[in-house]
């Protein structure tokens, strides 16, 4: 059984994770903005701090064997993903313990032509309302493949990523899945079966994968 510290836990990434660690046994800690509303996604049961993640120090931090980081901001304050990777990592400078697992976007992943997907994002109508999350997502994994003495792991979805069915997990690494329907996606049980399972059973160190249906 591991202590697993759970930052977002009430959305989508955060509460489909934090319901596969609690079916596979481990003691787990959800970090949200909102109690009354984490205990209406999560259970009146679910263990929760109600706290701003940024407050978050090492003396903190050092209490967990995995903390992962499925902090979601707004568009038009997306830098705080950035922001957020950097106040932990300055924390758990020239640590292995907790390890840092990142919940990354889409975006940094490649495409056929090896093009950042983020690029082809840009060029989607809709885009101007909500491009800064996975602008900054890519930025977030650009500053941390600079860090090298951290325990941390990032994973990326695919395009399409939202609520659905546990599937067996394919994984990749920098390129973008198609699954066997042809599309790119995966529901967020799949991608939190994925991460249990790196949790448990680590085998990427300091880089990012990602998960397909």
């Amino acid at each position: 059984m591991m202590n697993i510290l759970i930052i977002g836990a009430s959305g989508m990434a955060g509460q489909a994770i934090f319901h596969e660690a609690i079916a596979r046994g481990h003691k787990v800690i959800g970090l949200v903005r909102d109690e009354a509303k984490g205990k209406a996604v999560l259970g009146q049961q679910a263990s929760l701090i109600a706290a701003d993640a940024f407050t978050l120090n090492k003396e903190i931090l050092s209490h967990y064997d995995v903390v992962v980081n499925a902090f979601s901001a707004v568009p038009d304050k997306a830098y705080l993903h950035v922001d957020l990777a950097a106040r932990l990592v300055s924390e758990l400078r020239d640590t292995t313990a907790p390890r840092l697992f990142f919940i990354l976007g889409a975006g940094s992943l490649l495409d056929a032509q090896d093009k950042p997907f983020v690029e082809t994002l840009k060029t989607l109508p809709s885009a101007a309302s909500w491009i800064g999350i996975p602008v900054n997502q890519a930025r977030e994994l650009k500053f941390l493949r600079e860090v090298d003495n951290v325990n941390w792991v990032g994973i990326s979805p695919s395009a399409e990523f939202a609520p659905g069915a546990k599937h067996a997990p394919v994984l990749g690494k920098d390129h973008l899945l198609t699954a066997s329907d042809g599309r790119s996606h995966v529901s967020n049980a799949t991608l939190a079966a994925a991460v249990l399972d790196e949790i448990e059973t680590p085998s990427v160190f300091r880089s990012r994968f990602t998960v397909s249906d």
